[in-house]
Parts: C-alpha cells; structure tokens; sequence
C-alpha cells in the first residue's frame, strides 16, 4: 500500500483563484519557486483497489493527475471508499462529482454523517452512508486497520454559530490512524490545538501529516487577506506561543509532513527564510502527488 497526496493545499488551492498576494503572485507568474497546488485530499492505493480521504472540490483534476485512481474498464473505479475527516466544503464538495453510478462506501464519524448526509444535492451518489463511533474500526483489508477519533476543531464554516467553539472534540474534525503491516501513519489536515489524543497518536506513529495552514497565526490578518486568526479558523499555526513545529520535529516519527497549506504561507515558496527554517526541522513539506510507502 501506499499513501497519494493528492491535495496539499488548504481551502482553495494554491495560487488562490481570486488572489494575488505575494506567493500568489508568485505562482501566477510561474516562478519555479512557487509550485501548484489543489485543495488537501489523500488516497490509499492497494493494488486495483483505493481509499479516498476527503473528497475536495479539485477531485477530478486529482484523479486525472494520479495513474493508480484511473478506472480499468466502464463505470470502474478502483475507488470503494470515502474517508472524511470533516465536513467542511473542502473535504466534502468533491462528493459531487463522484455521482456518475458508481458504488462507494462513504466513512465518518457521526457529527459529520450528520452534516451532509441528508444534503439533497448529494442524494444522487450511489453512497452506502457510515457513521462512526470514534476508534471504532473502518474495514481495509486483512493487513490493514484504519480509525478515526476526534481532534481539537470546530463545526464547518456553513454550520457555525456567533461564537463558535474552535476546540471542540466532539467529533467535527477528525484524524485518521492507519496501520499496515507494522507501520503506522496519521493523517490530521486540521487541528486548532494539541490535545492529549493528538499526543499519544502522534507518538505512536512513524509517518505524521498534520495541519500547515498557517505560519503565525495572525498571518492573514497582518496581510490583509482576512479578519481571523487560525486558531479562531479552527487551525493551529506552525510558529509562535503554542505553535506545532517544535512538538513535530520532537516526535520519534520517521517522516514528519506538513499539509493543508493555506496560500499565504511562506513555506509554500522554496528556498524561503520560512521553507528553510521547516526542512531545517526535520519536517517536510507536502506536495501533491507525494507518494509515501506503508
């Protein structure tokens, strides 16, 4: 088996569709420093046979860049399952193009079932809906064992109230654990603080991918791209009080990967100050396509 980055880069892609912002800019022009990328998903690839994990709005582009997703015969896909971690629009809206009479199971834990299962738009998807209690097992294979448990998140952005809770457990957000043949990766593209689950899973794993949203937290309002901060996003930064890059270089992991990476990131250009000081951390930067080995 193997792990496809199919998506490393958070809610609308990298260059943004609509921006122009440094690294924007950047990519426009098509500086080799400043790689594409489309919205965050994962696959699972065994032989014929392939998870997908969070389906975004890029997933056609996704497919047709990734040989193994490519169907054998008419109306075959190698894709059985859908694996989502949330419900946000980014992890879910590429479910609408995956309707053309093809048969699929669709696993999440149960705020997320909840979300969107009833959403009319989705009712012609031939989908065997799967809700989940948290550590409960996906079935994967015989070599193969797959969970979801709760992460530190929120409710998706169409969902949330005034005052939204950015923390909550309950199952909103989610982070997978998969396990093969000794080797176990985890899978957590949004997160807005450690908690002790995130800790003890981590610590276990030799392969982490985990939220790259943001550099510092106040990076899209000091730019003038928003008015939110990234915990307030439901997205713990890399650096600053409470950051994630001194705990990941810490972890025993072999391979330590940031994905989910929002376009204003320094670390998106190569060779920056900011991509620079990462890499120096032992920790790599996702990039679609990325194939890592289970």
């Amino acid at each position: 088996m193997k792990a496809v980055v199919l998506g490393s880069a958070a809610g609308g892609g990298f260059p943004q569709w609509n921006c122009r912002c440094a690294n924007c800019s950047l990519a426009w022009a098509g500086d080799p420093r400043a790689s594409w990328r489309t919205q965050s998903s994962l696959a699972l690839v065994e032989r014929d046979e392939a998870i997908l994990v969070n389906a975004s709005p890029d997933i056609g582009q996704q497919l047709r860049a990734t040989p193994a997703l490519w169907p054998q015969s008419a109306r075959h896909s190698p894709i059985a399952k859908v694996v989502l971690t949330s419900a946000e629009i980014d992890h879910v809206a590429g479910l609408l193009s995956l309707r053309e009479r093809h048969a699929f199971q669709i696993w999440a834990l149960d705020p997320v079932r909840a979300a969107i299962a009833d959403n009319p738009m989705l009712q012609p998807l031939q989908a065997d809906w799967a809700a989940l209690r948290a550590d409960a097992p996906i079935p994967a294979g015989d070599e193969t064992e797959m969970t979801l448990f709760p992460v530190p998140g929120k409710a998706p952005l169409y969902l949330e109230t005034p005052e939204p809770e950015t923390g909550s457990e309950d199952g909103e957000t989610a982070g997978l654990v998969v396990s093969r043949r000794g080797t176990r990766l985890l899978y957590i593209p949004g997160c807005a603080t450690l908690s002790d689950g995130v800790r003890v899973q981590a610590e276990r794993a030799d392969i982490v991918l985990f939220d790259g949203t943001l550099f510092e937290d106040d990076e899209m309002i000091r730019s003038g791209l928003g008015e939110k901060t990234g915990r307030r996003m439901g997205h713990m930064p890399m650096t600053g009080p409470g950051g994630s890059l001194d705990w990941l270089a810490a972890l025993p992991a072999s391979r330590k990967i940031y994905t989910h990476i929002n376009n204003t990131n320094p670390v998106l250009i190569e060779g920056s100050r900011e991509r620079r000081l990462v890499e120096s951390a032992g920790v790599e930067i996702a990039r679609d396509g990325m194939e890592i080995p289970l």
